[in-house]
C-alpha cells in the first residue's frame, strides 16, 4: 500500500459523499496518484467519491477524490483518500503542504511561549521536511 500524507487533526476536514459512480475495489488499486489520510468521526465505504473540505481555508479548499482504505481507530475512523488527476493532486499537496506548517508554526510558539512570524516558520519547516514531504507522502 502506498503511503498517504496524514493531515493534521488540529486542521479540521469534513468529508462529504459525493453523488458519482462507485469505484470497484480492484479499480482501486489502479490508482496512482497519491493522497491523503485524515481522521472522520464516520466510516466510509471502499470506492465512495467523496469531497475533502478544510473549512479552516475557505470555500477554495475542496478536493474530489476516492475513499482508498477506511480504517477503525479507537476514537474515530482513519480514512485514505486517493486523488484521481494530477491537478487536483496538486492542489491538494500546496494545501497539504500549508496545513502541515500552519501545524508545526503553532507547536513551535506553543514551545517558545511567543508568537512566531509565518514566513520564517514556512522557511524552517521547509528546510527540514520539504523533502520528505514531496518524495514520501504521496507516491
Amino acid at each position: 500500500m502506498r503511503r498517504f500524507l496524514r493531515h493534521p487533526s488540529d486542521m479540521p476536514v469534513e468529508l462529504v459523499l459525493r453523488r458519482q459512480a462507485f469505484v470497484p475495489r480492484q479499480r482501486l488499486h489502479n490508482i496512482s496518484l497519491g493522497g491523503v489520510a485524515c481522521n472522520s468521526p464516520r466510516s466510509f465505504r471502499c470506492g465512495s467519491a467523496i469531497e475533502m473540505r478544510i473549512p479552516l481555508l475557505g470555500e477554495a479548499a475542496r478536493y474530489p477524490g476516492i475513499v482508498a482504505w477506511c480504517r477503525k481507530q479507537a476514537d474515530d475512523y482513519l480514512v485514505g483518500i486517493a486523488f484521481m488527476d494530477e491537478d487536483t493532486l496538486f492542489r491538494a499537496r500546496m494545501v497539504e503542504q500549508v496545513c502541515q506548517i500552519e501545524h508545526y508554526r503553532h507547536q513551535r510558539e506553543l514551545e517558545l511561549g511567543q508568537a512566531l512570524p509565518i514566513e520564517a516558520v514556512a522557511c524552517e519547516w521547509i528546510a527540514a521536511h520539504a523533502d520528505e514531504f514531496s518524495n514520501a507522502s504521496f507516491g
